[in-house]
């Protein structure tokens, strides 16, 4: 090791930090690189759905199936299942929080008012998850999926 005249293990030690400080101010000064969490891509963000439409030509078959799955003013039907949540709630894929719809069992024409509270079924053919009380009301716990009318109230 090279040691200075006069100098020792003092000059040993300032000439290690400051070849250390240098290689670590070199390392900081290079470009930034910013990288995403492992396992994510922009491929599998949610795409936004537009309610508006220039043609029905731009439509896919994606969006044409979200878009018919989300309740009409008149009323659409679809087929409802239910889960174990709490009070007259339910779950929709696309409409907002908050909303209020009128869900009809089409067997029977028990009808309740439910909020939507919750996102989902992220089941293929399911348009509504209702909670267990719901589905009590308009009696569909034995079969556990019925078709029912929706109609968007608020």
């Amino acid at each position: 090791m090279f040691i200075a005249r006069g100098g020792g293990k003092p000059t040993q030690i300032r000439l290690l930090v400051a070849a250390f400080t240098a290689a670590l101010l070199a390392a900081c000064s290079g470009p930034t690189a910013t990288r995403a969490p492992l396992g994510t891509s922009r491929a599998d963000a949610p795409t936004e759905v537009r309610s508006h439409r220039a043609s029905l030509a731009h439509r896919t078959a994606r969006t044409a199936r979200r878009e018919a799955s989300a309740p009409r003013e008149d009323g659409s039907l679809g087929v409802a299942s239910y889960y174990g949540a709490a009070g007259l709630t339910a779950a929709h894929r696309t409409l907002p929080l908050g909303t209020k719809v009128r869900v009809t069992n089409t067997a029977n024409g028990r009808s309740v008012v439910v909020r939507i509270s919750d996102r989902g079924p992220f089941i293929r053919g399911r348009s509504i998850d209702l909670s267990n009380s719901a589905a009590q009301a308009v009696g569909m716990t034995e079969a556990g999926l019925v078709k029912v009318r929706m109609e968007v109230l608020q």
